[in-house]
C-alpha cells in the first residue's frame, strides 16, 4: 500500500519537475532569426508605450532599435539588419572576450605592463608601467598617454605620473586599446578572430562579417589601435541576451558566469569618477561595462550597458529579462561631427518600453 506521505512527496517532486520544465522552456534563444511576440499577445499599455517610443525615436538621430523580452522581439524600429560602427560599445565586447582567457589562466589580471613588455610612442614612465591588466579594464591605469583615437576624457587628465595605478578613474581610450593588445598578445589571435570563434559563430550572428572588421587610428600618437566593430542592431541584441544569461547560450557556457557577474557589477561608482562632468552622469562602471545607478522604483534598476559615443547602446535589464539594443549609424556622408542620441534620450525610450511592457 502506498502511503499518503509518499504520494505527497511524489506530487511535490512532480510539481518541481514541471516548474523546471516551464523555466527551461521560458528561456527562449533565437536560432537563425529572432521570434516575435504578436501584437495580439501584448497588453494595451505596452502597445501604447511602443507608439510613444516610435515617436520619441523619430525625434532623435536614431537608426534602429530592437526591444527583446524573454528572448523574443517585442518592438523594433528602423533597419535592424544594417551593420554600423558601435564605437565604444566595443569595450564591453572585449570584456566578454576576456572571460575565457582569465579563467584558463592565459591572462593574469595582476600582471603589470612592465611584465608584459607594453610600451608606446615616446615611452611610458616607470610608474605607469606598474599598471596592471585589471587597471586597464576598470579605467584606473593612471596612464595618461594619448590614445590613437579620440572620444574620451584625456583632456581632463592630471599630469602624467601623478596618480598611482589602480587609484584614479579616468575614461581614457588608451587603457581600452592596450587591453586589446594584451588579449591579442596572450592568445596570438586578433580580437576579431577571437570574437568570431568564441562568440559570433555560437550566437549565429546574422549580419557579422569577419572580413569587414578592421582597426584604424592615429599611429603617430599610439601604437595601440582601437578594435572597432561593425555590428547590426539585431546582432547587438544577441550579445546583450548572452550577457543577460550570464554568458550561457542555449545550454553552452561561452563566457564564465562568474566573470559576467564580476564585470557587469559596480566597481567604480560615479562619485569616484573624474572629471566632475563624468561623475555628474550618475552612471557607475564595472569592467568595461557601464552600470546604471537607478533607484529601485525605476524600470532600469540594476541594469548595465555597453555605450558608444554617438548613441550605440546595448542595455541589459536582468530584473525584467529584457535587452534593448540601439544603433546610431556613423559616419553620415563621411562626417563624424553629427548629432548624437544622448543617454538621457535613450533612457527615456528604454524606460517607456520597459516600464509598460513587463508582462
Amino acid at each position: 500500500m502506498i502511503s499518503k506521505r509518499f504520494l505527497n512527496n511524489a506530487g511535490m517532486l512532480l510539481l518541481l519537475l514541471m516548474a523546471s520544465t516551464v523555466s527551461n522552456a521560458h528561456a527562449v534563444f533565437p536560432e537563425k532569426t529572432w521570434e516575435e511576440i504578436p501584437a495580439a499577445m501584448q497588453t494595451a499599455s505596452c502597445l501604447q508605450a511602443q507608439t510613444k517610443a516610435q515617436h520619441l525615436l523619430e525625434q532623435q538621430a536614431s537608426t534602429a532599435l530592437l526591444f527583446i523580452r524573454d528572448g523574443r522581439v517585442l518592438f523594433s524600429y528602423g533597419r535592424t539588419d544594417v551593420p554600423g560602427i558601435v564605437e565604444s560599445a566595443r569595450k564591453s565586447i572585449l570584456s566578454m572576450l576576456y572571460g575565457k582567457y582569465v579563467e584558463n589562466a592565459t591572462i593574469d589580471l595582476d600582471q603589470t605592463l612592465a611584465q608584459l613588455g607594453i610600451d608606446d610612442v615616446g615611452g611610458l614612465l616607470d610608474s605607469e608601467k606598474q599598471a596592471r591588466v585589471r587597471d586597464l579594464l576598470t579605467a584606473r591605469s593612471g596612464v595618461f598617454h594619448a590614445a590613437a583615437n579620440t572620444g574620451d576624457d584625456l583632456s581632463n587628465a592630471p599630469a602624467r605620473g601623478s596618480q598611482i595605478p589602480g587609484n584614479y578613474f579616468l575614461y581614457n581610450n588608451w587603457d581600452f586599446n592596450v587591453a586589446g593588445t594584451v588579449l591579442e598578445n596572450a592568445t596570438h589571435k586578433s580580437v576579431y578572430q577571437l570574437f568570431d570563434e568564441d562568440i559570433a559563430q555560437a550566437l549565429q550572428l546574422q549580419d557579422f562579417q569577419l572580413s569587414a572588421q578592421k582597426k584604424f587610428g592615429d599611429t603617430s600618437k599610439s601604437r595601440h589601435l582601437p578594435y572597432h566593430f561593425l555590428l547590426s542592431t539585431r546582432d547587438m541584441a544577441r550579445l546583450g541576451y548572452l550577457a543577460l544569461h550570464q554568458g550561457k547560450w542555449n545550454g553552452r557556457q561561452l563566457i564564465p558566469a562568474d566573470w559576467m557577474q564580476k564585470t557587469t557589477s559596480m566597481f567604480t561608482p560615479s562619485s569616484a569618477m573624474h572629471p566632475a562632468t563624468t561623475a555628474a552622469r550618475q552612471i557607475g562602471y564595472g569592467y568595461m561595462w557601464w552600470v546604471l545607478e537607478e533607484p529601485a522604483t525605476s524600470p532600469l534598476y540594476q541594469a548595465y550597458m555597453a555605450w558608444g559615443l554617438h548613441g550605440q547602446y546595448i542595455l541589459v535589464i536582468p530584473k525584467l529579462n529584457m535587452v534593448i539594443a540601439h544603433q546610431r549609424k556613423v559616419p553620415v556622408d563621411g562626417k563624424w561631427d553629427v548629432p548624437k542620441v544622448s543617454r538621457q534620450a535613450f533612457f527615456h525610450v528604454a524606460s517607456t518600453l520597459a516600464g509598460a511592457c513587463q508582462q
